[in-house]
């Protein structure tokens, strides 16, 4: 990743995280949601809506990404950032934890997926040491 995806992905990750620690602050849980990053470095939330009160994550997942890969299509997103909860086993121990999980799409082609480790104690979030993974790269077309 060059510098301008790096930042525009810090960027995101920045504007969503906030989010995710404050409903797991508040509710112990949160349903995925997602947020890009247009042409001109704004970031927006990207929503839709599934029919249903408490869709299965998994739908909303497939939502989201159908969303992101249209606007990356007709190129209104730079950088695209799905938000969601994954269960996951740490690198460092082999322990398993669960983890806030950010998709990062950039135009450019890069993507990677960064892991946020969190426990709940005495009803606050605690986030561990994030760590990154490859990502699908699934959301802007090939070049």
């Amino acid at each position: 990743m060059g510098v301008e995806p790096n930042a525009d992905c810090k960027a995101l990750v920045d504007a969503v995280l906030p989010l995710a620690r404050q409903m797991l602050d508040r509710f112990g849980e949160f349903h995925p949601y997602g947020a890009a990053m247009g042409g001109d470095g704004k970031i927006a939330a990207v929503a839709i809506h599934e029919g249903r009160e408490r869709p299965a994550s998994i739908a909303v997942i497939r939502q989201l990404k159908t969303a992101f890969i249209a606007g990356a299509k007709e190129r209104r997103f730079k950088a695209t950032a799905l938000v969601y909860n994954v269960n996951i086993t740490l690198p460092t121990n082999g322990q398993k934890s669960d983890a806030i999980a950010v998709s990062l799409n950039h135009r450019d082609g890069s993507s990677v997926k960064m892991l946020f480790p969190y426990r709940i104690v005495e009803n606050s979030v605690v986030i561990d040491q994030p760590f990154a993974q490859r990502g699908e790269a699934d959301v802007f077309p090939l070049r």
